[in-house]
């Protein structure tokens, strides 16, 4: 079973001057995100800094969440490793958080082969009681899960999707073909949402939705109701904002353009730091032109 289909925010973890965790922030985005209507919320990933957060944090942090949200909407914890060992002891303990599920990232720098991968999820979902999703983002681990991979994984019966964000449409296609009926394929890149839904996708993993909830929730919303025209205006409507979210290393620009919306502080943990002035006045004249600010 899908722990979520339509759209789920890849939510951003706000922090402090002093570098701690900005809960109060975060409470008040995890607020606004339910009431714009978004379908899911993805704590501890790629676009919440979770690579500078300790395990205590980590685990505080997706705590904090499923308190706030209180069943209201799948809440999904990050809880990947290129430490097989440590990504397990971190996955049970997000697992008592009382989480919906776990997203998976590839294990990185250490490029493992196909086989090092079936075995690395194999005994991460082995390891806990809750469903899994798998998280292919070669472009940022310098391991891609080739879409046979995939198809074994598919197999286990905590692994019940994949968070597909190779950029390869065909890629996408292949996987379709080979995994069975109900396995959940969900988008990691904003840009191609209705490309992927169009081959049997269920939903996406989303940048955008930290700034554009609503019409984020709309767009996979409208598609899933069959109603294409609309969630394909809603694709081309979006298209420079995504780009222009993607103006640097995610989640800096995300973030600068939640701090012009006034929902966070201009604050990231090292190596990451804030834009550059080309790219926030970029940013500030596409959330202008998309009437955000």
């Amino acid at each position: 079973m899908a722990i979520f289909t339509g759209c789920g925010v890849a939510i951003v973890t706000p922090f402090l001057p002093n570098g701690d965790v900005d809960f109060e922030s975060f409470r008040n985005l995890i607020e606004w995100q339910i009431s714009q209507g978004i379908d899911a919320i993805v704590v501890c990933g790629t676009t919440g800094e979770a690579s500078t957060l300790d395990d205590r944090e980590h685990i505080d942090t997706i705590q904090f969440c499923v308190d706030v949200v209180n069943k209201r909407v799948p809440v999904i914890g990050g809880a990947g490793s290129n430490d097989t060992r440590h990504g397990i002891n971190l996955a049970k303990e997000i697992e008592k958080t009382g989480v919906d599920g776990l997203l998976l990232v590839t294990p990185y720098y250490n490029k493992c082969s196909q086989i090092g991968l079936i075995e690395h999820y194999t005994a991460t979902a082995d390891a806990v009681n809750i469903p899994c999703i798998l998280y292919s983002v070669a472009g940022r681990t310098g391991v891609n899960i080739a879409p046979q991979t995939v198809s074994v994984l598919a197999a286990h019966p905590n692994i019940v999707g994949i968070k597909e964000a190779s950029g390869n449409i065909a890629q996408v296609a292949e996987i379709a073909r080979l995994v069975p009926d109900g396995f959940a394929i969900y988008s990691g890149n904003d840009d191609m949402v209705v490309p992927l839904m169009s081959l049997g996708g269920i939903g996406y993993i989303s940048v955008i939705a930290n700034v554009a909830p609503a019409d984020s929730a709309k767009m996979s919303g409208s598609f899933l109701r069959g109603d294409l025209e609309t969630a394909r205006k809603l694709q081309l409507q979006m298209k420079s904002l995504i780009d222009t979210l993607f103006a640097d290393v995610n989640p800096i620009p995300v973030k600068a353009a939640l701090h012009m919306m006034n929902k966070c502080q201009l604050q990231y943990r090292l190596p990451l730091c804030p834009p550059n002035n080309q790219v926030m006045d970029k940013i500030k004249n596409e959330m202008t032109a998309y009437g955000l600010i």
